[in-house]
């Protein structure tokens, strides 16, 4: 048995709390993974209560966020792909909801906040938890 968490990070513009639709505790949220190991069985079970959204501040300090973690059994993730079923909010409370990442940003225009709003330069790793 591998723990394994995704951290995340991205560029994020007058925008914070970038997550899964259902949080980041989300047992169904549609996770993609490409994985060395495709001919053989194994499981990947989410574990509850260990990630967090990823911060405009984490965003600005160039870290990497805890998203989720994973149990993963038979399976080693070695990447991970930005897909649809995303949300975020922005500083003026300004909620985006069903947020699509598959392209590999998201750019929009905040009416409440009067600014433009955008997530670009994605990127994830897994790294192993013990």
């Amino acid at each position: 048995m591998v723990n394994l968490m995704l951290m995340i990070t991205a560029e994020l513009e007058n925008l914070t709390n970038l997550q899964p639709q259902g949080g980041c505790d989300d047992p169904n949220f549609t996770y993609y993974f490409k994985c060395k190991f495709c001919g053989r069985d194994g499981t990947v079970t989410m574990i509850t209560g260990r990630g967090r959204p990823l911060t405009q501040e984490m965003s600005q300090s160039g870290k990497h966020t805890p998203l989720m973690l994973f149990d993963c059994r038979g399976y080693e993730p070695v990447e991970f792909l930005f897909g649809s079923g995303w949300k975020v909010e922005s500083h003026k409370g300004t909620k985006f909801d069903d947020v699509d990442l598959s392209e590999g940003q998201f750019v929009e225009y905040d009416e409440k906040g009067e600014c433009p709003v955008m997530i670009s330069n994605l990127r994830a790793v897994f790294n192993v938890v013990k």
